[in-house]
């Protein structure tokens, strides 16, 4: 029993210096699947896993992240890239959407790129091989060696290997402050980051690279402020893909007038399609959700003789004649229209009342009055025309609420008749006779569109 005991003793002992021994790292990948990580703005081929490695193809550009944040940590891994003057990266402490308009979220990148983007000698450029910088409005004190515009701590010894050659990276990055090895040898340093906890990224961006023995220790916490927290995105999942219309049924006939160009929704507004609705519909249906739609209008080259002012009330200005006043201006209009039905369409047009205006509810004279001026926008968020905004809309049982560009614009219209479920559409709209517009076209690109169900 003695003996048993003995040996058993030894087993658990031997077991805690294997734990010792490997430091506290934890595998973040487990050989198979992606498990405990979230596809950003990327289609499902982007990143896979084949013996052992995590591999992106690049294409489309953007980020895999993890489901939880991190604070303090150290993360080591091996990667390589497949072509000369690859380019691929590791973002820590990031938001978990992208800013509006854009691939990439709010953090700190650490670079990973091939030596065939800056040969030896040459890496006196804007970025090279382990530099750290700030992306999308994080704030980082560079340190070290730094690039020639100053707002990047670039390496100080190149030691990264040429495609295909396999690279070692180990990350420090504890209380706001960052050190990169680069195969043994601390090479970069960088200090005061905020954020300082938010979610990894591995990029995508344009070439395949491999990853492997990807692990991480976390850290004690150091308390981080609310305000040096990433922003969350728990339970998001993109419904764009950038590579493709998976996931959308564009209209019979359409002839490729929705289409993906430059990894974002483009439309022209001439859909070729027979029937009577050319706006592109989501595969699923949607009950109670939060959607996050990035959209930009192109160009406004249809001057609409009928845009009004509309008043608190949803009704629309009037003149001495007792008629709605127009106001003549160049006009493009789209929309999103919510559980199935066109009439609840949150609008994107440049009227003076601004987006997010429910046209269908507002116009409905069987809405009582207190729907009506809901459905009407308190304020103008908007944009100039070609720049992009971000709708974050939720519609939870029968009531919808549209931010604008982070302002709210309908704080919350409760609205009768409103369908249970159904699918999300993007909008067309426009006509044209003998080549010229003869009513508002939906001359419009949407990207960063994502979805999650709420319970």
């Amino acid at each position: 029993m003695k003996l048993q005991t003995l040996l058993l003793s030894t087993c658990l002992t031997a077991r805690a210096l294997l734990a010792a021994d490997d430091e506290g790292f934890v595998p973040m990948f487990n050989g198979k699947d992606f498990t405990g990580w979230v596809p950003t703005c990327i289609a499902p081929e982007t990143f896979t896993v084949r013996d052992g490695l995590v591999i992106t193809s690049g294409q489309p550009v953007g980020t895999l992240r993890t489901e939880k944040m991190y604070e303090n940590f150290i993360i080591e891994f091996d990667w390589r890239h497949m072509q000369s003057g690859g380019n691929s990266g590791l973002f820590i402490w990031a938001d978990g959407l992208p800013v509006t308009g854009s691939h990439f979220s709010r953090g700190i990148e650490i670079q990973i790129l091939d030596l065939g983007f800056n040969p030896p000698g040459k890496n006196e450029r804007y970025s090279t091989h382990g530099d750290i910088f700030a992306v999308n409005g994080a704030a980082l004190t560079v340190a070290g060696r730094i690039s020639p515009n100053g707002k990047r701590s670039f390496p100080m010894e190149e030691r990264t290997k040429p495609s295909p050659e396999w690279n070692h990276y180990r990350v420090v990055a504890n209380n706001g402050d960052i050190s990169l090895s680069v195969n043994g040898k601390e090479v970069t340093i960088a200090k005061a980051a905020s954020p300082r906890k938010g979610y990894l990224m591995l990029e995508s961006e344009g070439s395949e690279a491999h990853f492997r023995n990807v692990r991480i220790k976390e850290l004690p916490s150091t308390n981080p402020k609310p305000e040096e927290i990433a922003l969350e995105a728990d339970g998001y999942v993109p419904l764009l893909n950038s590579l493709d219309l998976r996931g959308w049924k564009v209209p019979e006939g359409d002839n490729g007038h929705w289409k993906i160009v430059k990894e974002l929704i483009d439309y022209d507004a001439e859909s070729e399609s027979a029937t009577a609705d050319k706006s592109l519909w989501s595969e699923r249906e949607f009950g109670d959700f939060q959607l996050i739609a990035d959209w930009r209008i192109k160009e406004t080259p249809y001057l609409n003789p009928r845009v009004y002012h509309l008043l608190p009330d949803g009704s629309e200005e009037l003149g001495p004649d007792g008629k709605p006043k127009p106001y003549p201006q160049p006009d493009s209009d789209s929309g999103i229209y919510l559980r199935g039905l066109s009439k609840y369409q949150v609008n994107i047009w440049t009227w003076p009342v601004g987006s997010g205006e429910m046209y269908g509810v507002r116009r409905d004279p069987q809405m009582p009055p207190e729907v009506r001026a809901g459905a009407t926008p308190l304020l103008k968020a908007d944009n100039p025309v070609g720049k992009w905004n971000r709708f974050d809309i939720t519609v939870r049982g029968s009531t919808v609420t549209v931010l604008l560009n982070g302002k709210t614009v309908l704080p919350g219209v409760t609205i009768p008749g409103l369908p249970e479920r159904g699918p999300i559409a993007l909008q067309h709209h426009g006509s044209k006779k003998d080549g010229q517009w003869t009513s508002p076209p939906s001359l419009i690109q949407f990207r960063n569109v994502f979805v999650r169900e709420l319970k």
